[in-house]
């Protein structure tokens, strides 16, 4: 078997990737690259090289440049995929439990999810005086992904106006390559109907990307919406005291925790956010799932005091 250099194997499936279209994941490949290069210092690591130890090492170095949890999950799942593609191409010998001692899981974030009251500041309309144009767009816009069922930011710019039939969206999650189909309320709409592209050359539903779809110019102009998108979510949290609480991840966590708290079934929920498997959707709501219980326990104490009159002592 020929001695493979990782960085060079890692390029090369990165390349496939982006001829492929799959510029976002290409993305995350050269990020993990990256890092990789900044752990070992060098580009001279063999396949051979990938040791436990290894692994394990890269893990703690990326915690102590500060990188939280599930960035270094994001790494390490990176590492593990280019690994398990070099040994299905015969670039790499398959080694047994490489990657068992690290952490490539996801934890949920509670802050992302917005309770009754943050929810409230959020669709109360402030007067058009108080608030500039462009945070109210993101306002807007943050609303209508949580109306069509915590739809991310990503699935929104490339949204096409042939994907809206009548008061029905159906489109392709562009993380899953799930397909889903999503009918509009009359708020939705409203909404929809607000900010829609009016360029009649245009494919897409919403004027957020401008380049042809799979193409690096549109991912690069998704990049950009993103990062303004979020930005003008900050300058809006500021203004109604939630600071660090609004983002483009926060309307997906708050309308599973919410579905959560109407008594769905996580496997309606699952279906209904287009996750892989229940399992993803498990970590949205974990860090909800004690206080639920507690909220029970608290109400069948007081049922139990109503029921005897006496107070438990």
């Amino acid at each position: 078997m020929k001695k493979e250099n990782l960085f060079s194997f890692m390029r090369q499936v990165t390349a496939e990737l982006q001829g492929r279209g799959n510029l976002g994941t290409a993305h995350v490949y050269k990020s993990t690259l990256n890092a990789i290069l900044t752990f070992q210092g060098s580009e001279k690591l063999m396949f051979r090289q990938l040791t436990s130890e290894w692994v394990k090492r890269f893990e703690i170095s990326l915690r102590e440049r500060g990188c939280n949890w599930n960035t270094v999950s994001t790494y390490l799942r990176t590492l593990r995929a280019v690994y398990n593609r070099a040994v299905d191409r015969r670039k790499a010998v398959y080694v047994p439990h490489l990657f068992r001692s690290v952490y490539t899981g996801t934890r949920a974030d509670r802050q992302r999810a917005l309770d009754g009251e943050d929810m409230r500041k959020v669709f109360t309309r402030l007067p058009q005086s108080r608030i500039p144009p462009m945070v109210e767009k993101a306002r807007d816009w943050f609303i209508l992904m949580f109306l069509l069922r915590g739809l991310p930011f990503v699935d929104l710019a490339y949204l096409r106006k042939n994907d809206l039939q009548g008061n029905v969206i159906t489109y392709r999650r562009r993380k899953t390559g799930r397909s889903l189909s999503v009918t509009l309320t009359p708020e939705a709409m409203s909404l929809l109907q607000k900010h829609m592209n009016r360029n009649s050359e245009s494919p897409y539903l919403f004027p957020i990307l401008r380049s042809k779809e799979g193409t690096e110019e549109a991912y690069r102009e998704y990049q950009l919406a993103l990062r303004n998108f979020n930005h003008q979510l900050a300058s809006l949290g500021k203004m109604l005291g939630l600071e660090d609480k609004l983002s483009s991840y926060a309307t997906r966590h708050t309308w599973a925790t919410t579905a959560y708290y109407c008594e769905i079934h996580p496997g309606i929920i699952s279906e209904a956010m287009g996750h892989s498997s229940i399992t993803v959707t498990e970590t949205y709501l974990k860090p909800f799932h004690s206080k639920k219980i507690d909220e029970a326990n608290r109400q069948i104490i007081d049922f139990v005091k109503q029921l005897t009159g006496h107070a438990i002592h």
